[in-house]
């Protein structure tokens, strides 16, 4: 119990640059006292003790603003930053040294009594406000950017933002740590800027093809070769084209 607690306060001092004392971590942090106790909660739940579970879990979410339900599995340094506003629902799975901000929600999407919320594997970083709805698999070492929505399984090592959710370019473990958020991809600016680029391939490919097909022809020539049964263009007199004026 003494070695969990000790790993605790060293995955917080590891994931949080404003920690700066043990004091401080004991005191001041409440992803740190949701957590512990989520586990008292949790092992309540699993000897069926299930109403004592939930009334710890429910002390938990009035004293730290995050809501973990008791029946939820989070593995080892597991850490919450700030943690306003984060709810766990009952059968998410959160494996080893994952990363939540404030705001995230693992949510169900069915009134069915089965597995109903996200798993994240090991090292996945969740930004703030990020919402991960259903039964669906977040991969090794993924992250999903401040306010996206994910409803779809992730692939390991990708980066997913924006509503819904879509998959950017993969990242390495150490902007991972980094989580650098302002050298996220925007998939949707990236399909716009694609677009433009094409029409205007198009556009320049339009332009030489009507160059090579629509040449000047001079009127004196065509109206010389023409068929005795077409007339002269409109608002142009044979008289001005007998002068040569055209």
């Amino acid at each position: 119990m003494l070695e969990r607690i000790r790993e605790d306060i060293q995955t917080v001092f590891a994931k949080d640059p404003a920690a700066r004392s043990v004091l401080e971590v004991l005191i001041c942090y409440p992803g740190l006292h949701a957590l512990w106790l989520h586990r008292i909660a949790h092992l309540l739940w699993r000897h069926e003790f299930f109403f004592v579970a939930r009334l710890v879990s429910h002390i938990g979410r009035s004293l730290c603003g995050i809501e973990i339900h008791p029946g939820a599995k989070i593995g080892r340094r597991f850490f919450i930053d700030h943690g306003m506003g984060v709810v766990i629902g009952e059968t998410a799975e959160i494996d080893n040294d994952v990363l939540l901000y404030q705001g995230v929600v693992l949510g169900g999407t069915t009134l069915e009594k089965k597995k109903r919320h996200p798993t994240l594997q090991n090292r996945v970083v969740v930004g703030a406000g990020a919402i991960i709805l259903g039964a669906i698999t977040v991969g090794d070492g993924a992250r999903i950017a401040a306010g996206s929505v994910v409803v779809r399984d992730v692939p390991p090592g990708a980066t997913v933002v924006g509503v819904p959710g879509k998959i950017g370019k993969e990242f390495s473990s150490k902007e991972i740590r980094a989580l650098e958020h302002g050298n996220l991809p925007d998939p949707i600016a990236d399909a716009i800027q694609f677009v433009l680029t094409e029409q205007k391939k198009l556009e320049k490919r339009i332009k030489e093809l009507e160059s090579k097909e629509n040449k000047p022809v001079e009127l004196r020539e065509y109206l010389n070769n023409r068929p005795e049964t077409i007339e002269a263009p409109s608002g142009v007199s044979e008289e001005l084209i007998k002068k040569g004026t055209l």
